[in-house]
């Protein structure tokens, strides 16, 4: 296990524009995983990595890749980087994070995920697209299609594995694989590391570095836990009470699925909260 280290994110090696996007986003210092696996990735490492919930492992990959991309150019339908994520919500904070942090970068993102018509997305691709993120049904949709050419890409992501795992999607990331060019960085981040992960891990990078900041069964020492009983009935009040309570700007509410997410956003809204679904 990696010992926590007391850097600052210029100690990592980023370049002068990334540091001023984070000082000007009011971003100070690296977490754990994102201390030990920076500085990996910009030397073109392949990491496997392992941290839990909250500790920061999407800027673990989102801030060395835009230093890596950010001095040539994307061409049409030729991902540079190619990030899979499980669900399209995942894949959709992936996508917002990379275009906060990148915002004074020219690079572009695009989305690949359920819900969206696929000719609005196949135009985007047509375009040019630097980072490309998707979940896994979406992205073979468009390669049985003839969308995407990965003669290119230069780096992967396979982000929440264990998560794939559970969802059956290992068949599928193994098939995306296939499609690729064998010479590319791959960096592998899941929020447990079992010998069944580390093994599938293994198929899809090459000499890794483990970076492992947290035991498998642990949880973020910057989460703070509670438990609240309730049932379906007074669940919606009993949030908006706990949200009245928190002395906090920012709050994410995770939900099992979409209409959920709508059908909440659209009560809190009701009570004057502002909310993003």
């Amino acid at each position: 296990m990696s010992e926590n280290k007391p850097l600052d994110f210029k100690s990592l090696g980023l370049s002068e524009d990334l540091l001023s996007s984070l000082k000007k986003l009011g971003y100070e210092k690296p977490t754990p995983i994102q201390s030990e696996s920076i500085p990996l990735a910009l030397m073109g490492r392949d990491v496997l990595g392992c941290a839990q919930t909250g500790t920061g492992k999407t800027a673990s990959f989102v801030l060395p890749i835009i230093d890596i991309l950010n001095s040539q150019k994307s061409k049409a339908r030729m991902p540079r980087c190619l990030i899979l994520s499980p669900t399209r919500e995942l894949a959709d904070q992936i996508s917002e994070y990379f275009k906060k942090i990148s915002k004074y970068h020219k690079l572009s993102v695009s989305l690949l995920i359920g819900g969206t018509q696929l000719g609005d997305q196949d135009k985007e691709l047509n375009k040019g697209v630097d980072i490309l993120i998707a979940t896994p049904g979406r992205l073979i949709d468009h390669i049985n299609r003839g969308n995407i050419l990965f003669n290119d890409l230069k780096i992967l992501v396979i982000d929440e594995a264990d998560r794939m795992l559970d969802m059956g999607f290992i068949p599928d990331i193994e098939f995306i694989c296939s499609k690729l060019p064998k010479i590319r960085q791959t960096l592998f981040f899941s929020a447990t590391l079992s010998k069944e992960i580390v093994k599938i891990g293994k198929k899809f990078v090459i000499n890794p570095k483990l970076v492992e900041v947290s035991p498998p069964s642990s949880t973020s020492n910057s989460i703070s836990q509670k438990l609240v009983k309730c049932n379906n009935k007074n669940k919606l009040s009993l949030l908006e009470n706990i949200l009245f309570s928190l002395d906090t700007q920012n709050t994410v509410i995770f939900c099992n699925r979409k209409k959920d997410i709508d059908f909440l956003s659209k009560n809190l809204m009701k009570k004057n909260f502002q909310t993003i679904p």
